[in-house]
């Protein structure tokens, strides 16, 4: 067993890679090694994971092509163009009753 991702893996770094645009290359990387470096401790090793998780989320997000649209916009504060959250993620909220902690 090796500390790579398996094959086909949707956190697997070349994937991540793939899908990111190269303007965010540099910055996945950097912090790619960064949490390889600390994986070789075994109670950082979740760090890594944390990393390519967030990583592959990004992706998602930053290759959608409304992506900037959507970042202007909330720069822009026009709050009309965005569904709220409890709207969107619905399950999370009736489980939760609230979003307070």
């Amino acid at each position: 067993m090796t500390g790579q991702p398996r094959q086909g893996s949707l956190e697997d770094p070349s994937q991540i890679l793939r899908l990111l645009p190269a303007k965010w290359h540099e910055q996945f990387l950097s912090e790619y090694r960064g949490a390889l470096d600390a994986a070789h401790e075994v109670s950082r090793f979740p760090q890594l994971r944390d990393v390519l998780h967030l990583w592959r989320l990004r992706a998602a997000a930053y290759s959608d092509p409304g992506y900037d649209q959507a970042l202007q916009a909330t720069r822009d504060d026009r709050t009309d163009e965005f569904v709220p959250a409890e709207q969107a993620i619905t399950a999370w909220f009736d489980r939760r009753g609230s979003i307070d902690p």
